[in-house]
């Protein structure tokens, strides 16, 4: 199964295309979509929903899976991020690609199986899963990563105890 793991942002929005087969990750490619904070949030939540539909097209993703607001410092961040997740929603729902949304706490269970595991802890089984020489970079495009190994690992478990047909 193709899944395309998302870590969304305004400024930044990390991706991560994964091949999962037979209990086996695969990194197929990761990148991150950049906007430019001069232009309106409504053009930047465009490109953003835009590009990740080109993403999923290009790599034909099956299900994406991306990080969730769970806590956020800033409203204002946290309100553009929300809008971000709302866009590649409606994007993937035209594309028909269901979307998973999972909480930080979820990723590092599914990850590390610690809830509380710091983000070098997370980048290093990520690139354990994956088999790579190093940790991912930039950070964005490892935790998109994460959040598909998250969906990979959810899924496979919960299919071996009969909740997926």
């Amino acid at each position: 199964m193709l899944v395309l793991g998302i870590d969304p942002g305004i400024a930044n929005t990390g991706w991560g295309v994964v091949d999962f087969v037979g209990q086996k990750f695969r990194p197929v490619c990761y990148g991150v979509i950049k906007t430019d904070p001069k232009d309106k949030l409504e053009h930047r939540i465009s490109i953003i929903a835009e590009s990740v539909s080109q993403i999923a097209e290009k790599y034909q993703a099956q299900h994406i899976s991306m990080e969730d607001i769970f806590f956020a410092k800033n409203e204002v961040s946290a309100i553009g991020v929300a809008k971000v997740i709302g866009a590649i929603i409606y994007a993937a729902s035209l594309k028909g690609i269901e979307v998973s949304l999972f909480t930080p706490l979820q990723i590092k269970m599914a990850v590390t199986g610690y809830g509380k595991a710091e983000k070098k802890q997370i980048q290093e089984m990520v690139r354990i899963f994956l088999n790579l020489e190093k940790i991912p970079r930039p950070d964005h495009a490892a935790d998109a990563l994460s959040a598909a190994v998250c969906f990979c690992n959810t899924s496979a478990t919960t299919g071996r105890l009969g909740f997926i047909k």
